[in-house]
């Protein structure tokens, strides 16, 4: 029985090329959860093949500067010249609704959603040592030297940040990886400061029973 009805947000955070993406749908393949992904909203166009709802919310530039003066959004950031945002109440909706919400956001992005969401879950995403950081992006085989050059130094800026988290998750293999957020989210639905409510009244039923 879970004594917390109400879902957990779960923010799975790190430096670019970590494997936040892998270790994410690694996550989602697992068995025992009632985990959704959070869907970003963003004034960018749709892609082919892309549908309104999953992929993204689709919305107009006039659309998305109004929800960031309402203060609609747990973190959004601009990015080539399109905004991208996490949006409060859809991520609201699905909590309430007793689903784990993930997020897989940059650092930055995280340490907005802290400020504005501070019962969230901070699951920072490290990789075994810098050298393995730097062999993953290699791999990509996307990048010019220089690119993945900047993204290691973004990474060493990023690093230290990681005491900011709740958790360190080292994805050393992914599997495993997964297999320790959902042991984090499990044992946070415990915790006697999400869960002692709930049990209070379970208590008192029992002793009028």
């Amino acid at each position: 029985m879970k004594l917390n009805e109400r879902g957990l947000l779960v923010v799975l955070s790190g430096p670019s090329g970590v494997g936040k993406g892998t270790v994410r749908k690694a996550l989602f393949d697992l068995e025992g959860h009632d985990l959704v992904y959070s869907t970003s909203m963003t004034t960018r166009p749709p892609r082919a093949g892309e549908v309104d709802g999953e992929d993204y919310y689709f919305v107009t530039k006039t659309e998305f500067e109004e929800r960031i003066k309402n203060d609609a959004f747990l973190e959004w950031a601009e990015f080539v010249g399109n905004y991208y945002g996490t949006p409060r109440d859809k991520v609201e909706e699905h909590l309430k609704a007793g689903k784990e919400v993930v997020l897989e956001i940059e650092v930055q992005g995280a340490l907005q959603v802290r400020e504005k969401a501070p019962d969230g879950v901070f699951v920072f995403i490290a990789p075994p040592n810098k050298e393995a950081l730097y062999r993953r992006l290699l791999r990509r085989g996307t990048e010019s030297a220089e690119t993945i050059q900047k993204r290691m130094d973004k990474a060493e800026r990023e690093f230290p940040l990681a005491h900011k988290y709740d958790y360190i998750v080292v994805n050393d293999e992914v599997t495993n990886a997964a297999d320790r957020v959902l042991a984090i989210i499990r044992a946070e639905h415990a915790k006697t400061e999400r869960s002692i409510h709930k049990y209070n009244e379970l208590m008192e039923v029992g002793k009028n029973e």
